[in-house]
């Protein structure tokens, strides 16, 4: 009650508001930016070890579709992992500015959350490839590895961009169905993680498996890699809010109960949170 007070009292003054926000929330916009880069960090390493031609890993492992399994497995995984850490638990782990703007969209996030979450998981993305160079060092920029950068495939933009709007609208609507489902609800980090392992198997030919422009502009700064940029930025985001409202429609405002991924867990909320109305679900 008394945070819905004061969210009423610093609603009209936007200076007070931003300020209230980081005040009370900055541990979990940390979280945020800190989980993306632990997942940037995982994919240049992953992508060093299966793509690099110095390493013992692709040497051994000769036909790329195997690789690409192995890629997404490795992916997938990390994403699980993240999730259902304390620090997923208790932020949410969006990873994604357009994930939380699409909760943005439907009311489940207050307006600086979402500002501050999303310049979060940009900053998040390029700290997370500058660790892994510092880390790695120079295997991180080989013509093969390329800083994890995502640019389209062969068949060109615009195949990219209906591949990026098919694999953001299912992951979005996953998303929303499994965390707002009872019996599913414990389990949404294990969906995305798998449609994130399905996706850079079968999907990254086409676009280079993005979904997120954090996670694209944090390997695209440190490759100078700007190849139809406009992909990233445009098709995840139609995609996802578009998803969010047919989700909307097709079940009611109030079936979207929280912002979180995982919230079988005592760890603090700091969304707009009607979780508890799932056990009548």
């Amino acid at each position: 009650m008394q945070t819905a007070t004061r969210r009423q009292q610093t609603a009209s003054r936007p200076g007070i508001a931003a300020l209230e926000a980081l005040k009370t929330h900055w541990p979990e916009y940390l979280m945020e930016a800190s989980l993306l880069a632990i997942f940037m960090v995982s994919a240049c390493v992953f992508v060093v070890l299966l793509e690099h031609p110095a390493s013992a890993l692709h040497q051994s492992i000769e036909d790329p579709i195997v690789r690409r399994w192995l890629m997404g497995a490795a992916m997938g995984g990390t994403l699980m992992g993240i999730v259902y850490s304390p620090w997923g638990q208790r932020s949410g782990a969006h990873l994604n500015p357009f994930l939380t703007m699409t909760f943005f969209s439907l009311g489940k996030i207050d307006r600086w959350d979402a500002v501050f979450y999303s310049l979060a998981h940009f900053a998040g993305a390029a700290a997370g490839v500058l660790v892994a160079v510092a880390v790695i060092g120079a295997p991180v920029g080989h013509g093969a590895v390329n800083y994890a950068v995502t640019v389209p495939g062969p068949a060109g933009a615009w195949v990219a961009f209906a591949a990026e709007i098919l694999i953001s609208l299912l992951m979005i609507t996953t998303v929303l169905t499994t965390s707002n489902t009872k019996r599913l609800s414990r389990y949404t980090g294990l969906f995305a993680g798998a449609l994130v392992a399905i996706y850079i198997a079968a999907e990254s030919p086409y676009s280079g498996m993005s979904m997120n422009p954090a996670r694209t502009l944090g390997s695209a700064l440190f490759a100078d890699e700007w190849t139809a940029i406009w992909v990233y930025f445009t098709a995840p985001l139609i995609a996802m809010l578009g998803g969010g409202q047919l989700f909307r429609l097709r079940r009611g405002a109030h079936a979207v109960l929280c912002a979180k991924l995982h919230h079988h867990n005592r760890k603090r909320c700091i969304f707009r949170c009607n979780y508890g109305e799932i056990d009548g679900k």
